[in-house]
């Protein structure tokens, strides 16, 4: 690779770019998606600068206050929430949004709704901040069914019934990750053009991975199943190679690398998490959305993730993600032990 010339490479496909060019293949639309996603992405760039300044800015500290899940919260998550809440609105194309640090879901001021849902986690792995861990935004997307009144029956829908979904990643760069229901592509933020430019084109995750990704911290309340599949990859009875164990604790950092190097992610359910830890909505749907795309698969430890229908929007679930082969290997297991 010819890094000088790369250096200076003049036709860049932009974020931009991308969702224009991609918006040009459906004659029918009027734009409001597009316009919605620069939305978001302006937002991604402005918690990206706040967390790089984090340190500095002193909003580490704790903001005195506590989400609905009784985390305490930072001050960096009530900032992001904020941006992203704001972002949303002002985009006029919002009808519902649901955010991981607020309570209730917020309805759209008729004079600015449009049509799209947006369920978002404005900062997870938040708690990572002071160490300088990745962190990151993710997001999945509704459209409201034409001339509806919204309810929040819009935003409690199978995954399956997204329209599109990401996560932005703050780490050692800044990384836009994007399907709209055909492949996966990914960005990275240049900082000298504040411009997300298309880096991974067409992402597919390897049909298996080398990596195990678990917090063995629960192992002593696991269910059967997923003690079985680890125990599996630390000790393979077919004369293979262990699988190498990686876990930021990051859903974002720990999704992003399952996704580029293949292997699965396992947050299942346990004795002290009977339904599992990861947010349906927010969490499980957009990132299982994104593996489905990818070549992957998600299972819950009893149906595919995205058939699942949430009835509340903080509901929680067991997930587990990955590389195609890997996961048929879990719901094996499963199954196996259903047949018990």
């Amino acid at each position: 690779m010819d890094h000088e010339a790369d250096a200076y490479r003049t036709d860049l496909m932009t974020m931009t770019r991308f969702v224009l060019n991609e918006q040009s293949k459906y004659p029918e639309s009027r734009g409001d998606f597009t316009i919605l996603l620069s939305h978001i992405v302006l937002g991604c760039k402005f918690v990206c600068s706040a967390v790089n300044k984090a340190g500095l800015a002193k909003l580490i500290g704790l903001a005195g206050e506590t989400n609905v899940q009784g985390e305490e919260q930072k001050k960096l998550d009530v900032l992001s929430n904020e941006v992203f809440v704001k972002a949303l609105v002002s985009s006029g194309r919002t009808c519902i949004l649901v955010s991981e640090e607020d309570e209730d879901a917020i309805f759209v001021e008729s004079s600015k709704r449009g049509k799209y849902c947006v369920v978002f986690d404005p900062l997870d792995g938040s708690s990572n901040i002071d160490c300088g861990v990745s962190i990151g935004t993710i997001f999945g997307i509704y459209v409201l069914n034409e001339g509806k009144e919204a309810s929040l029956d819009d935003v409690l829908q199978p995954g399956k019934n997204m329209l599109a979904a990401g996560y932005c990643m703050y780490g050692s760069s800044c990384t836009f990750v994007l399907t709209t229901g055909s492949g996966v592509h990914g960005f990275t933020l240049d900082p000298s053009l504040g411009e997300f430019i298309l880096t991974h084109p067409d992402i597919k995750i390897p049909k298996k991975g080398k990596i195990y990704s678990v917090n063995e911290g629960n192992a002593k309340n696991w269910d059967g199943p997923t003690a079985k599949y680890v125990e599996k990859c630390k000790f393979p009875t077919d004369g293979s190679s262990p699988k190498s164990l990686r876990y930021i604790g990051s859903m974002v950092a720990d999704v992003h690398r399952t996704l580029l190097y293949g292997g699965i992610f396992l947050y299942p359910a346990d004795k002290k998490s009977p339904n599992g830890k990861l947010r349906v909505l927010y969490e499980v749907f957009p990132m299982s959305f994104l593996l489905e795309q990818a070549g992957g698969q998600a299972f819950t430890g009893k149906e595919r993730a995205l058939d699942l229908v949430p009835k509340k929007i903080h509901e929680r679930s067991p997930i587990f993600l990955g590389s195609y082969d890997d996961v048929e290997e879990i719901k094996a297991l499963y199954a196996a032990e259903e047949k018990e």
